[in-house]
C-alpha cells in the first residue's frame, strides 16, 4: 500500500469514528489528491482551528479559489460548523478530511470530476 492509500484510509477512519460520516472513497481519494504533497508534511497536514489566519486560508484558497464560491458569511459558518463536527479539542484535523467535509456540505463534487 502506497503512503498515499495509508493516509486516505486514516483520512476515512476519522469521517467514520470521529464525524459519525460514511466517506464516498471515491471523492476523499480525489480530495486528498487535491491537496497535493502538502498531505505528507506534519504542519501543512493538518489545520489548526484556533488559528485565524489558517482558517482564512481555507476559506480564500480552498472555498473560495478551489471551488468557486463567493465570499459570504455562509463560509465562515461553514468551516465553523466542519469544525465542531470534527471536534474542536481533536488536535489533528487532518486538512483532506476538512477539504472532503466543506467539498460535500456545499454540495461541489463535480469540482473533482
Amino acid at each position: 500500500m502506497s503512503k498515499r492509500d495509508e493516509l486516505i484510509e486514516k483520512y476515512a477512519s476519522d469521517l467514520e469514528n470521529k464525524c459519525n460520516m460514511k466517506p464516498d472513497m471515491d471523492l476523499l481519494r480525489k480530495v486528498t489528491i487535491g491537496c497535493g504533497p502538502s498531505i505528507y508534511k506534519a504542519d501543512s497536514s493538518t489545520i489548526s482551528s484556533s488559528s485565524k489566519s489558517e482558517l482564512e486560508t481555507v476559506k480564500k484558497s480552498f472555498l473560495i479559489d478551489k471551488l468557486g464560491m463567493k465570499d459570504t458569511p455562509k463560509l465562515d459558518e461553514a468551516i465553523d460548523e466542519v469544525i465542531d463536527v470534527y471536534g474542536r479539542s481533536n488536535r489533528n484535523k487532518y486538512r483532506a478530511v476538512v477539504y472532503y467535509m466543506l467539498t460535500k456540505r456545499f454540495r461541489k463534487a463535480s469540482v473533482y470530476k
